[in-house]
């Protein structure tokens, strides 16, 4: 299949209006903000629009945002000029100092040290900024009503929580009002859909700062739905020949010398913890232990693949400002294993990894929404990646030609390869259209000889294996957070936390319905009941936001008959039938695993 992009690219002429408006904002800012000490960060262009980050004592406010646009306005309207002019280093340095804007000269110092002799500086009015451009040449290019000043965050110089932090104004431009109308739509949209909000309204999970950033709690709902999808994946796994095990969530600081991870991967990893003299490390994955245990005993070529999976908690280091509901962690659970495999088998077992995926993707009703890459090193980065040379070519030519075999629809990137070797990541998007790697099979050429596993071959000699790393059904907790925005919290049955709620039409009904309650709940079936001392109409009400599949009511003609009303949540329409019925239909629903409610 032809390679595809699933990137919306924006036009140069696009991103120079956006970098222009950084330029401009910044500006307004200084003059907005005049007998302030304030301090100029960066301000480029970014997706939708633009920013800049300022060192300023005083809180930018609502109000204040209000004020700076006006005076953006004005700025646009008076038509200035951007103008280029270069400088030698040391002239630069002077420009910046007169004004003492430190973190400029910050940066005129790295590109110093980089080896450059001459930067720019775009002048425009009476604002100058160090700058590589590209800039518009005059701002009656830009629409002055496509822009709109957003909001204001906090962010650490550089991104670095050590460096100070800065107050960033967040701005967004279309060259059109009407599309910077439609995009502010999209977005409130988004915020509905958004899985923290319907996660907090429907109760699955919380996060709470005394715990820590990136630390989710999951309330009994959402603690219900990881279950759910713990036992499809390790029931599905041990059908297709995987060996489920358990291993530790800390390994010595020696386990992952030797993985390289400590070399490669350290800015990701927590810091050693000294335990009687030892270091021990959070695992940030589980290959290492799974390696030491294929080590454990003497394998044959007959055994091979040996595939070990595991439902591992992992810990990995993300910048506060990186982490985001479920999708972004440093506590995570992923579905992970390790295959170990002969040379001759890797194509074979690729495409039963995909296989999988695919399954595990079509059963949670996903598959439209995801894309495949082809997750390829970077020879010049010798720092980030495995030198092997030889290896990595090997490697990722049998990576696109399973992408090409299998006619995935797939993207290439280059420099989004492990460190150990190059993937096929499935890529799925938020509501905001943030892409995240949802499920990932990786190809591992170098682990095999660091941790000197072998296998005896046909002829009694010792042969290296090669590694697949893969994730069936990824991280658990991301994947939650891509199912709640999926289905907008309206789970099919096999998925819901609670499959039906039962609600008497009054008081003098809740025998009958705490009879059927039991049959249900007897029979496997998740069931609430409501039981409260409000009206019908009310906890009806409630229970269509809790986005229960089914709502079942009972009163004296359901009594009569030794019926219930079922309430379908996604035709809303209302059907009486008996009680053994709904068991049985809900019942096969889940086990079928159906996307759509029968009843």
């Amino acid at each position: 299949m032809p390679l595809i992009s699933k990137e919306k690219k924006v036009s140069e002429d696009l991103q120079k209006k956006r970098h222009s408006l950084a330029h401009i904002m910044a500006y307004a800012v200084k003059k907005y903000f005049k007998d302030s000490k304030i301090k100029l960060g960066i301000g480029p262009a970014i997706e939708n629009g633009f920013y800049y980050d300022f060192d300023i004592e005083n809180p930018i406010s609502e109000k204040d945002l209000k004020e700076i646009s006006k005076i953006i306005k004005k700025l646009l309207s008076s038509n200035i000029k951007f103008e280029k002019k270069i400088f030698n280093i040391d002239e630069a340095k002077e420009i910046f100092r007169k004004d003492q804007e430190i973190y400029k000269l910050e940066l005129l110092e790295e590109l110093e040290k980089e080896g450059e002799k001459e930067v720019s500086i775009y002048y425009s009015g009476e604002f100058y900024d160090l700058c590589k451009g590209p800039h518009v040449l005059e701002t009656k290019e830009i629409n002055i009503d496509g822009f709109l000043l957003d909001r204001v965050s906090g962010a650490y110089w550089k991104g670095d929580e050590k460096n100070k932090m800065m107050q960033r104004i967040y701005g967004i431009y279309f060259d059109k009002k009407e599309e910077l109308d439609e995009f502010l739509r999209k977005r409130e949209e988004a915020k509905n859909k958004d899985h923290r909000n319907i996660g907090k309204e429907m109760k699955l999970f919380m996060i709470s700062d005394i715990i820590g950033k990136g630390l989710p709690l999951l309330l009994p709902r959402g603690a219900t739905l990881r279950r759910i999808l713990e036992r499809f994946t390790i029931d599905e796994e041990l059908k297709r020949g995987y060996l489920h095990v358990y291993t530790p969530v800390l390994g010595s600081i020696e386990l992952y010398k030797i993985s390289g991870h400590l070399d490669h991967y350290k800015d990701s990893m927590y810091s050693p913890l000294d335990i009687d003299g030892e270091l021990f490390i959070l695992r940030p994955m589980t290959c290492p232990h799974h390696f030491i245990m294929y080590k454990n005993e003497i394998h044959s070529y007959k055994e091979l693949p040996i595939r070990y999976a595991e439902i591992s908690p992992l810990y990995r280091y993300e910048k506060s400002g990186e982490l985001t509901g479920l999708i972004r962690l440093r506590n995570f659970t992923l579905a992970d294993a390790h295959i170990i495999l002969r040379k001759d088998q890797i194509k074979e077992e690729m495409y039963k990894v995909i296989d999988l995926i695919k399954f595990m993707m079509d059963t949670l009703g996903i598959s439209s929404k995801a894309w495949y890459r082809a997750s390829l090193g970077d020879r010049e980065n010798k720092e980030k990646y495995i030198d092997a040379p030889e290896l990595w070519e090997e490697a990722e030519k049998i990576i696109l030609e399973i992408c090409e075999e299998l006619d995935l629809p797939y993207t290439v990137e280059k420099g989004e390869a492990a460190f150990y070797g190059p993937k096929i990541d499935v890529q799925l998007t938020n509501v905001y259209g943030k892409e995240d790697t949802a499920f990932t099979v990786q190809i591992d050429f170098a682990l095999a000889e660091r941790f000197d596993l072998f296998y005896i071959d046909s002829d009694g000699s010792k042969k290296r294996p090669i590694i697949i790393h893969r994730s069936s059904i990824g991280c658990f907790e991301r994947t939650m957070a891509f199912l709640i925005e999926h289905y907008e919290g309206k789970f099919p049955i096999w998925l819901a936390p609670e499959q039906i709620i039962l609600i008497p039409v009054s008081d003098i009904h809740n025998n009958y319905i705490m009879s059927i309650y039991e049959k249900f709940k007897s029979s496997g079936i998740r069931v609430n009941i409501d039981l409260r001392g409000e009206s019908l109409s009310k906890k009806i009400r409630e229970a269509r936001l809790e986005r229960y599949p089914y709502i079942g009511i009972a009163g004296d003609n359901e009594i009569s008959k030794n019926t219930i009303t079922i309430r379908n949540r996604d035709t809303g329409e209302q059907k009486e039938y008996k009680v053994e019925e709904v068991i049985e239909t809900i019942l096969m629903e889940d086990k079928n695993k159906s996307l759509k409610l029968s009843l």
